[in-house]
Order: structure tokens, then C-alpha cells, then sequence
């Protein structure tokens, strides 16, 4: 598990985009002990970074074989209620990418714990784009660590800063190999996949 990383004092340039991923403490997908951000801006990541959260809850074997976070790592971590403002102003309005619908669900659920709002963002998610940008992924196959083995994209896997990275740089990819913009895509993800064939 990679160190928590703070959030830069100031961006460099408006990002395009912002990807982010969660992990979760146990099978309650509302159960967020870390998050991770990566802002692109011009088709180059400008900055990545992580925080650990205290769900308060239990952690399970299972989800900690995944990432290795422990609850003593979050001990002294804030809790969703405490890092939300700075969340939600960091992705409110901006198109923000996420790999499955997973961490839109996470986000979503730790937001209704604490009877807060949702998060005011255009979400995008990274393997609709790149089932319909890469053939080969269309019908399986598109967890974000065969995509980036395709795409030659390194990165330390189930780490929520890592993984935000990862699925930037897909959607890069797709970018790139499809001719289509971050914002077209946020309609063509909808779009039926015999419509990409």
C-alpha cells in the first residue's frame, strides 16, 4: 500500500478531467478507507494523490488481502463526513472518470451514511470507454488490470491512487485510439456496443 500523498497546494492549469478510485473496508461498497484522485489537463496527468479514510467499521479479511489496508492504518484518518467539502469542491461540476460504476456507487452510499449530498459531477466510466474504443475488450476482459497490461500502463493494483491513474490513463488511451474527446465520450459510453463494431 502505497503512503498517503496530500493534495497539492495548487493545480497547474484547469484539469480536463479527474479520475478517481475507492477502496473499501468491507462488502459494504459505502465502506471508503482510502480514495485517490489523478487531475489530467491536456491529455498529461498533472498531479496524483491519496487518502486514507476512516470508515468506522470493521474491516474484512477479504477486502484487506485485496489492498492490505488495515483499520489501524485508518485509526487517525478523517472519517467520509470530514474530507466531503474538500471532495465535492474539488470534483464539483468537472467530469470525473471511474473505472466501472463502482466508485460512483461507494461515493453515493458513504454520502447517504452521513446524510450529505451527492457528489455534483459528470461521471465517466473508464471500462464503458474502453469497451467500445478497444475491440478485443468489448465483451470481457476489461478490468483495469488487463487494460493496462494492453496499454503498457504501470501501476500498483487495488492502491486508490494508483488506480485513479490507471483509469485516466485509459480513457487517454481511448482518446487517442478513437478520435473522440473526453466530453464526447461522456455521451458515446451510453451508446450501444454493436454501434463501435
Amino acid at each position: 500500500m502505497a503512503h498517503p500523498i496530500p493534495a497539492p497546494a495548487s493545480a497547474v492549469g484547469v484539469p480536463d478531467f479527474i479520475a478517481i478510485d475507492v477502496e473499501t473496508a468491507n462488502n459494504d461498497a459505502g465502506s471508503i478507507c482510502q480514495i485517490g484522485f489523478a487531475r489530467f489537463a491536456d491529455g498529461v496527468l498533472i498531479d496524483n494523490w491519496a487518502w486514507l479514510i476512516n470508515p468506522q467499521t470493521w474491516f474484512s479479511s477479504h477486502n484487506i488481502a485485496i489492498h492490505g489496508i488495515r483499520a489501524a492504518d485508518v485509526s487517525q484518518a478523517p472519517s467520509w463526513d470530514a474530507v466531503y467539502d474538500e471532495v465535492a469542491a474539488l470534483l464539483a461540476g468537472r467530469i470525473v472518470v471511474s473505472h466501472t460504476a463502482f466508485d460512483v456507487t461507494a461515493t453515493a452510499r458513504a454520502c447517504a451514511r452521513y446524510d450529505l449530498p451527492l457528489l455534483g459531477a459528470q461521471w465517466l466510466d473508464s471500462a464503458r470507454v474502453a469497451r467500445r474504443a478497444f475491440a478485443r475488450f468489448a465483451r470481457r476482459g476489461w478490468g483495469l488490470a488487463s487494460l493496462s497490461a494492453h496499454l503498457a500502463i504501470e501501476f500498483d493494483h487495488h492502491d486508490a491512487g494508483e488506480d485513479a491513474r490507471a483509469a485516466g490513463l485509459v480513457v487517454l488511451a481511448a482518446v487517442e485510439a478513437s478520435g473522440r474527446s473526453v466530453a464526447d465520450w461522456l455521451t458515446d459510453a451510453h451508446r450501444p456496443l454493436r454501434d463501435f463494431a
